[in-house]
């Protein structure tokens, strides 16, 4: 069992753990000190504990999701990280893979708890902002030919004194290109519908817009003040209880029918917590994310962005250069799109 003070040895360098500040049953982090006069950074290792009692299939599974998460972060490039937790060594402790990672205030899920406590909310201008940073993550992920599935508070990380958020934890990445249905991936309280209920045929039916249904409850989460959609809590109750087998207890409850995401009572709730301005284009915003067919949901980030600016009440000058703007992003050439701009679809 890895304890404080242990040493991890990585490619570029030995860090110390000094403290655990998260973790679940598939990886934990500890906060560490690297070489001198370098910053803290964060160390995820393998939760080595539940490897040790896994079935075999589940550890190679985890070591692949791993390798994954880390092939993924060293192929960015270094102006592809604004919105995207940076890595900064990787390797091997105790047989496992080993990420380091810059390390950011709290995830979005603590500070949301935080303010909660003390009786505050998000303003509504800084959740849309926040989304619109997460649009911008996502399309990086996409872009270079990832689907996220596991977007949720836990996984976005803040920077308190810019108020800028990261996304982070990349070992449930699946390749876009495959168009075959997968195993379950995710977290029951935050996927979209395709990711909870099985396909005809079995398994799991995701793309690109399955990430955007993600980001809707993620909006509605923030402009709430923290309540999470009843449809999003239902899935976590039912996959808490009957594992995948929850689906189709939802759909019994629902006259076999997915139930519907967006209640008209959420509708209400999130209209008064914005703007009297905002409110029609932050509504037809989120309508639009929480679609319960993927094919209506918005086509790719220039859409979400576009919708965003409507809500924040920003009209771009024309011409004007945002070095950050999705549009940019999803033209710029890569390595993905075998350098060949993509176009508007």
């Amino acid at each position: 069992m890895t304890t404080a003070d242990a040493i991890i040895a990585l490619e570029l360098g030995h860090y110390r753990l000094r403290e655990q500040i998260g973790g679940s049953a598939y990886g934990i982090i500890w906060r560490a000190s690297g070489p001198q006069a370098t910053r803290d950074v964060a160390i995820k290792l393998i939760n080595q504990e539940q490897m040790e009692r896994a079935a075999p299939t589940l550890r190679e599974r985890w070591i692949a999701a791993a390798n994954n998460e880390i092939a993924f972060l060293q192929s960015l490039e270094p102006w592809d990280e604004r919105h995207i937790v940076r890595l900064l060594d990787s390797g091997w402790h105790d047989g496992l893979p080993v990420l380091a990672l810059e390390l950011m205030g709290a995830d979005l899920g603590k500070h949301m708890v935080a303010l909660k406590g003390r009786g505050e909310s998000v303003p509504p201008a800084q959740a849309l902002g926040w989304i619109a940073q997460l649009n911008q993550a996502l399309a990086k992920v996409h872009q270079y030919g990832w689907r996220y599935l596991d977007l949720k508070p836990a996984n976005v990380l803040l920077d308190p004194h810019l108020n800028t958020v990261k996304l982070a934890d990349f070992g449930t990445n699946r390749e876009l290109g495959s168009v075959q249905a997968h195993s379950y991936a995710g977290t029951a309280n935050w996927q979209a519908p395709e990711q909870f209920f099985p396909a005809d045929g079995g398994g799991y039916a995701t793309g690109a817009r399955s990430d955007y249904f993600s980001l809707g409850a993620m909006l509605y989460f923030l402009v709430a003040g923290g309540v999470p959609l009843r449809f999003c809590a239902d899935c976590g109750v039912a996959y808490r209880q009957h594992h995948v087998a929850g689906a189709d207890l939802l759909r019994s409850r629902n006259g076999g029918q997915i139930p519907q995401a967006l209640q008209p009572l959420e509708e209400e709730r999130f209209a008064a917590a914005l703007p009297v301005e905002q409110r029609d284009a932050a509504l037809e915003l989120l309508r639009t994310l929480l679609q319960i067919d993927p094919a209506k949901r918005p086509r790719h980030a220039i859409q979400i962005s576009r919708m965003l600016q409507a809500a924040q009440g920003v009209k771009p000058p024309r011409g004007a250069f945002d070095a950050v703007d999705p549009v940019l992003g999803m033209r710029r050439p890569t390595a993905v799109n075998g350098w060949s701009a993509l176009q508007e679809a």
